[in-house]
């Protein structure tokens, strides 16, 4: 019971977050702004959205193909369409609760490649672990090329003093246990152990890859296939066509925080994407419209795709 409310309340909360969020921001414009705004929708290039909703299949596409590396390494093999679908499913299972998605991967080549579960969790992990690497360093670039402006925004709009609270309540419950990992004989404890050596094998995975070249090659595509998409999406609306690198760079950088750590940006993406472009002199009107565009051909795609991908399922593994 206590589960499922947890479940129920991490989907829900931050559900009402973005929705509130979104309504008081957009309470607080005037109705000339609102008309400004839909004038950007109305007048937009959607030739450049196709594009980017392109980029962002061929980011699934990239994804599924990369995985075969890491699932090879811990002798768990599967086909790209199986992949392929799980990618799609996992995308779309994310809008829900953050990060439920990798779980729902895993759980579909168990249950049609009996592969087990946590060595394969352990690849998705793996994954994880380089994407975020690959986000670091677009941070680090982010904080070289625009280094006043995004400390001025992360200083206004996130609490800092909240954020030092969190990490020190982390690092104690971390040291916690730490010590009833290493120490502890309970049963739960000893369970807990035999599933993470499982994780580990899956997690390592990638730094014992004898093709370690191709799968960066490819994980070095599909974050270009994202900043791509990000980047073509610009050139729609003419109030943000001129925007230069180092903004695009932070704008793409609050964007992927913001959908990883929300479900899927909802209410929060167009909304912190507005007050990035306004600190570069982009109006309000046009960098919630921008925002907007992003977030909702991202949610269009992703939602096809997922339905997509749970129809096609039955299909594709239909003698299994």
């Amino acid at each position: 019971m206590k589960s499922k409310l947890s479940s129920f309340l991490s989907l829900v909360i931050p559900l009402l977050l973005g929705a509130g969020l979104t309504y008081y921001t957009y309470n607080s414009f005037t109705e000339e702004q609102i008309a400004k705004m839909k004038s950007h929708f109305l007048t937009a290039n959607y030739n450049y959205v196709y594009i980017s909703l392109f980029l962002a299949i061929l980011g699934y596409v990239l994804r599924a193909y990369r995985w075969k590396y890491t699932l090879n390494q811990v002798d768990s093999h599967s086909g790209f369409t199986l992949n392929f679908l799980a990618v799609s499913i996992g995308y779309f299972i994310n809008l829900t609760i953050p990060r439920s998605g990798e779980v729902s991967r895993a759980l579909i080549l168990k249950k049609y490649k009996n592969l087990p579960f946590d060595k394969v969790f352990g690849t998705i992990i793996a994954e994880r672990i380089v994407d975020f690497i690959i986000l670091l360093l677009f941070i680090f670039t982010a904080l070289i090329l625009e280094f006043n402006t995004l400390k001025n925004f992360l200083l206004i709009y996130i609490p800092i003093k909240k954020l030092i609270i969190i990490l020190v309540i982390g690092i104690i419950g971390f040291l916690i246990f730490t010590y009833l990992y290493l120490y502890s004989k309970w049963k739960f404890i000893l369970w807990l152990k035999d599933k993470i050596d499982g994780l580990k094998d899956g997690a390592l995975s990638v730094f014992k890859l004898p093709n370690k070249i191709p799968f960066l090659f490819y994980t070095l595509l599909i974050w270009l296939s994202y900043v791509l998409m990000f980047y073509f999406t610009i050139f729609a609306l003419e109030a943000t066509s001129h925007i230069g690198l180092g903004t695009i760079a932070v704008a793409f950088v609050i964007g992927s925080l913001t959908i990883a750590f929300t479900n899927g940006g909802f209410g929060f993406f167009p909304v912190l994407i507005a007050k990035i472009l306004f600190l570069y002199q982009i109006p309000l009107e046009a960098g919630n419209a921008f925002g907007w565009l992003v977030w909702t051909s991202q949610l269009v795609i992703t939602i096809a795709m997922g339905i997509f991908a749970f129809l096609a399922l039955p299909v594709v593994t239909r003698n299994k």
